[in-house]
């Protein structure tokens, strides 16, 4: 069965998310919808990109994702098709593949070019990326509905670790449900540069640190505070049974910063 998943900042309180699937059902019975998320801050590119960059591999081939945030139609704003992994992703074109590939490329990368079949602007998602979608669920071709771009800009837009002789700054880019903090640098990187040496996580003042980092939350005692990779390589800052985010005032963009010694 064809899958197509939805990642989406719609939430579920509206009937945005069931007009979305209802679409989708419409014109292919025979799909699984699966829900990535719905709850992406409103317009938050970044956050999506981070949630989709951290699942998608996990799908098999032929998958279709549609990525519905900040997708309104519009002269500025036309509407992408990538093809990556096997995969397909479909989105606006407003800067999320930016985001997205920023560290590889798609191998091939379409302009969808699906006439409305209404005047309504404001749900592209349902109006353009659902069709484009089940036409792809259903083994159509990219080239059916859209024209290959081969010059995208693709011009690396994602925030960067900071690297130094003796320390790193990375970057708030995410808070979980269970208000881990979530930073940029993953454990690969974070391994060839610290190795062997003592290091101290600083989240907030010169005060408050961490000097190492635990295999699994329980490793420190119910509401103390470590640092962890989780199960996409990347360092959290969490707090064990607690809200590491709302406890040390942490937000997304904050800088951590690891002083090397």
């Amino acid at each position: 069965m064809a899958i197509i998943t939805l990642t989406t900042d719609l939430g579920i309180k509206d009937n945005y998310v069931a007009s979305l699937k209802a679409s989708i059902l419409t014109q292919n019975e025979d799909v699984n919808i699966i829900d990535i998320s719905h709850n992406i801050e409103c317009f938050d590119i970044n956050q999506a990109t981070h949630v989709l960059k951290t699942c998608f591999k996990n799908f098999p081939k032929n998958t279709v994702h549609i990525i519905t945030v900040d997708d309104e139609l519009n002269s500025k704003n036309e509407h992408l098709l990538a093809f990556y992994n096997q995969q397909y992703f479909l989105c606006a074109d407003n800067g999320f593949f930016n985001l997205f590939f920023d560290l590889f490329r798609p191998e091939k990368l379409f302009q969808i070019t699906l006439d409305q079949k209404t005047d309504i602007l404001t749900f592209a998602s349902k109006e353009i990326l659902t069709i484009a979608a089940c036409h792809l669920s259903r083994g159509g071709t990219p080239e059916i509905i859209g024209k290959e771009i081969n010059n995208y800009n693709f011009d690396g837009t994602s925030i960067k670790p900071v690297i130094d002789k003796n320390s790193i700054r990375c970057t708030v880019i995410y808070i979980d449900n269970y208000g881990n903090v979530v930073t940029n640098i993953q454990k690969q990187l974070f391994q060839s540069i610290v190795g062997d040496k003592k290091f101290k996580i600083f989240h907030g003042s010169d005060i408050d640190s961490i000097n190492k980092i635990s295999q699994v939350y329980n490793d420190v005692s119910i509401a103390e505070k470590l640092a962890i990779f989780d199960m996409n390589e990347y360092l959290q800052i969490a707090i064990n049974k607690g809200n590491a985010a709302s406890l040390l005032g942490l937000k997304v963009f904050d800088i951590i910063r690891i002083e090397i010694s």
